[in-house]
């Protein structure tokens, strides 16, 4: 037998049994790479990676199965079913309005809730789609920050140290973080202790969470014309926030974060829920960043949680509780970022 036989053999047999998990479609993709005319393959691997939520790979490889054999029906069919889901997703978040305020009369965003439909959204679109579906309403979110005083303090402290910019969050600063991830930093965050946001849906963790705090991120793959410079002066800030929070900070933020389901998350790690707030600011204070590249510390949202899941689907409380994050961290960030 053949590798592409074998491979085929396999295909069929998922197929029989109605398996279009991960293995089939890995077992699919191999052979349409070994066999590309095979019109069987490319439809079962759409197949699997519609059961899969992967619909623009769903697409794609429909699309092929069409090319080679136009009168492919269960292909067709499948493109439809695509299509449908499509739909239902994006009738799920609904699109973000605006209202006119009275004395203005200028429009400012009404921020609208990340609930079930946005977390639906979020773990079944490809990272890049649901950037393209979710980022109007992440948008209105960030926008809505940047009227809040702590947003403007920021602003002034970063102006005061030579750089650019005059609102907290720039349009479009929001970012695919890989499968059910977005996270939206302030704008010249990547070589500063961030003001950072990050959605995540269950498919990423277990759980689906939203998070709101500080975080460091030292990740090296990047091509950067500032990469080395802001590389070390980021070692630097972030030194300057482990002795802060082994001294004056400690207890501060112990308190914090046991009053405001506060938790540490590291690298790709999920957030050390296991930890109790003296032994996660233990662990930043004595932490080495250059090991895990990325270190945050801040306030979670988890969806199982009933209060938490009433404030992330509130436009308002959702607001208020990441504006009253930030606020409550502000003193801590100004201090590592001023070096004082």
């Amino acid at each position: 037998m053949t590798p592409i036989q074998s491979l085929e053999e396999q295909a069929t047999g998922f197929a029989k049994r109605g398996d279009f998990g991960v293995e089939a479609r890995q077992v699919n993709e191999e052979l349409t790479r070994e066999a590309p005319a095979n019109a069987g393959a490319w439809t079962r691997l759409g197949r699997c990676c519609l059961e899969l939520g992967q619909l623009d790979e769903a697409t794609a490889a429909l699309e092929a199965a069409l090319q080679l054999n136009p009168q492919n029906t269960i292909a067709n069919s499948l493109l439809q079913e695509v299509s449908r889901r499509r739909a239902r997703l994006s009738a799920a978040v609904p699109p973000v309005k605006k209202a006119r305020t009275s004395a203005s009369k200028r429009e400012v965003p009404v921020v609208g809730g990340f609930g079930r439909p946005e977390f639906a959204t979020l773990g079944q679109l490809t990272a890049t789609a649901a950037v393209e579906a979710l980022g109007p309403r992440v948008e209105a979110i960030l926008m809505a920050l940047n009227e809040r005083p702590f947003a403007g303090r920021i602003v002034e402290a970063r102006n005061r140290a030579g750089q650019a910019g005059g609102k907290l969050f720039r349009r479009n600063s929001f970012y695919p973080g890989g499968a059910g991830h977005i996270y939206a930093m302030h704008h010249g965050g990547r070589w500063e202790p961030q003001l950072n946001l990050g959605f995540f849906a269950a498919s990423r963790w277990g759980r689906n969470a939203i998070r709101s705090g500080i975080g460091f991120n030292l990740a090296q793959g990047e091509i950067d014309r500032e990469r080395e410079a802001g590389q070390e002066r980021l070692f630097a800030q972030f030194e300057r926030f482990q002795l802060l929070v082994a001294s004056e900070w400690r207890q501060l933020l112990i308190d914090w974060m046991g009053a405001n389901g506060g938790f540490i998350q590291h690298g790709d790690q999920p957030p050390s829920t296991d930890l109790l707030p003296k032994d996660a600011v233990n662990w930043l204070a004595t932490a080495n960043v250059r090991e895990h590249k990325w270190i945050f510390c801040g306030r979670w949202f988890f969806a199982d949680r009933t209060a938490d899941a009433e404030t992330m689907e509130s436009a308002t409380k959702l607001t208020r509780a990441i504006e009253q994050s930030f606020a409550d961290l502000l003193p801590l960030w100004m201090s590592v970022y001023r070096g004082t």
